[in-house]
């Protein structure tokens, strides 16, 4: 067994779980592993932790990706005017997006040159979990000239989806499972192409998937709108002849990238320094991280808030969430500071902050 020694992107600001600490250690010494690092967003997962990137050489271990191949953020700026963005208006109107998408899914996958057969009908829905969409404003400029040069306006209203490959990621990781356990893929082998090509096919579904959530949500407001980014935090990825596995880790070496906190803080755009990419596997954090267990939640914050109190944040901003235990599980206080993640990332060298942006509506799931 190896004795590798990961890295921890984190400052004495931070709390980080001695559980995911554990995880990140054990983790980096599965056979074949290289490098191996951990976020200042890491948390504990089912066996390894979130907030990691992990290289190995000659091996590729798909647990480490885990069920949402894939999962990443893809942010819009809409043609809709933040001076006639109608709050509780648009709430009422954003419905009946668990509802199958009613486009042509086989035309779509055609164009992104996938199988007709690939989950067809979970195309353009959200998901469980901590998947979203939400509606945002421009808070603050931190680098005007940048800002101008993506394309941002402040003046527009922005949508921020988080979501990934739904059912498909999910049959892909059990599939390996059953047969292989924990254990990894030797490279170029025939199971290691399998597990590859479907992975790959996911990671394109999840892109499809998430601009589809995007049309469907501006369409719902009687608006359209422009993909400013999209990244992927759930990926195998070949990195310097090696394989990058990414775990809840946006990549810095792919453009700009959206950090949100909760859905009661602001979510930050930010500029990776490639200069000292390298430090932290060319990734970054993909959010703030999880603070408490979802179990932990509800009992934490159901005597202090109702349901009623948690549809609307200190930010003045709107939730949409009709799961009653849901909206517990992902109350801003279950999170971390997403604050403290940044300014980690920042005096590790690794961004600049171009933008802020704050949350206006964020849709969870309502009933059918």
């Amino acid at each position: 067994m190896s004795n590798i020694k990961p890295v921890m992107i984190t400052s004495n600001q931070s709390w980080i779980e001695g559980d995911a600490v554990r995880q990140l250690e054990n983790t980096a010494n599965l056979p074949g592993m290289v490098r191996a690092v951990g976020l200042p967003d890491l948390h504990p997962g089912k066996g390894i932790p979130i907030g990691a990137a992990f290289l190995s050489d000659g091996i590729v271990y798909p647990h480490l990706v885990g069920n949402d191949i894939g999962c990443g953020m893809g942010l819009w700026q809409t043609d809709m005017r933040l001076s006639k963005f109608k709050l509780d208006k648009s709430v009422k109107r954003l419905k009946g997006f668990e509802d199958p998408w009613d486009g042509d899914r086989a035309d779509v996958l055609a164009q992104h040159g996938l199988p007709e057969t690939l989950s067809p009908k979970a195309l353009g829905t959200i998901g469980s979990g901590n998947h979203f969409a939400e509606f945002q404003r421009v808070e603050t400029v931190s680098d005007e000239a940048a800002f101008s040069a993506c394309g941002l306006n402040q003046r527009q209203i922005l949508l921020l989806v988080h979501s990934g490959s739904r059912g498909l990621g999910h049959a892909i990781l059990e599939a390996h499972i059953r047969k292989h356990s924990g254990a990894g893929l030797k490279q170029n082998s025939a199971h290691f192409n399998d597990y590859i090509t479907k992975h790959d096919q996911a990671v394109i579904w999840a892109v499809a998937n998430r601009k589809i959530i995007a049309e469907r949500f501006m369409t719902a407001l009687g608006a359209g709108g422009i993909c400013l980014l999209d990244i992927c935090h759930n990926s195998v990825t070949q990195h310097q002849d090696r394989w990058l596995h990414r775990k809840g880790a946006a990549p810095s070496d792919k453009g700009l990238v959206v950090i949100p906190g909760s859905r009661g803080t602001l979510s930050y755009i930010v500029r990776p320094r490639l200069e000292n990419a390298d430090l932290s596997l060319f990734s970054l954090a993909h959010g703030a991280g999880r603070k408490w267990k979802r179990s932990d939640a509800k009992a934490r914050l159901s005597r202090r808030y109702s349901v009623a109190d948690l549809t609307r944040t200190k930010l003045g901003g709107r939730v949409i969430c009709e799961d009653k235990a849901l909206i517990y599980e992902e109350a801003p206080e279950a999170y971390k500071d997403v604050a403290v993640v940044i300014d980690d990332l920042q005096c590790a060298g690794l961004i600049d902050v171009i933008a802020t942006l704050r949350p206006l509506i964020s849709y969870k799931t309502r009933r059918r």
